[in-house]
Parts: C-alpha cells; structure tokens; sequence
C-alpha cells in the first residue's frame, strides 16, 4: 500500500514565511482599522458623557434650589404653627388665671 501523503521537505504554500507576512500585515491593518473605529466611538461617547455632567450638574443645582425653598418654607409653616399654638396656649392660661382672680 502506497500512501498519498507528500514525501518531499519543502515547506507547505500556507506556511511559507514569503505568504505568513502579508498576511500578518494584513490582519494588523485590519485591527489598527477596528481599533481606530473603536478610538473615535469613544471619543464621541465621552463628548457626550461631558455635556450630560454638565446638565446633571445644572440639575442638581436646581433641585437643591427646590429642596430649599421648600425646607424655608415648610420651616416658615412651623414656625407660624407652633407660635400660634403658644399663643392659642398663652391665652388659655390667662384666662385660667383671670378666671381665678374673679
């Protein structure tokens, strides 16, 4: 039985360093390609990320505004209550005592 398989020493077409560097050359070109698509996506990604800091920012500045307008005025509304419950108390103690006096 004879086989098929090639007997020479000469080095396959696939694997021959004069076709193993253009190849080589051509997948780094194609992934400097890939990596410099990359490089510009997040480049604008990150643009974009800077100007909704810059919003969220403006956001939270105007939520703290809201936050304390409503704690000057909620602190207004307890002020105003609790002086007119002492003063609701004040005046039922003075007619406790005016009534004593009597």
């Amino acid at each position: 039985m004879t086989s098929r398989l090639p007997t020479s020493n000469a080095p396959r077409l696939s694997t021959a360093p004069s076709s193993i560097k253009p190849r080589q050359l051509s997948h780094l070109h194609a992934q400097l390609a890939q990596l410099s698509a990359n490089l510009a996506d997040l480049e604008n990604l990150l643009r974009m990320t800077s100007v909704q800091a810059e919003s969220v920012r403006g956001l939270g500045a105007w939520h703290g505004g809201l936050f304390m307008a409503a704690s000057k005025v909620l602190g207004e509304e307890t002020i105003a209550g609790s002086a007119g419950g002492q003063a609701q108390g004040q005046s039922q103690q003075q007619r406790g005592q005016g009534g004593s006096d009597t």
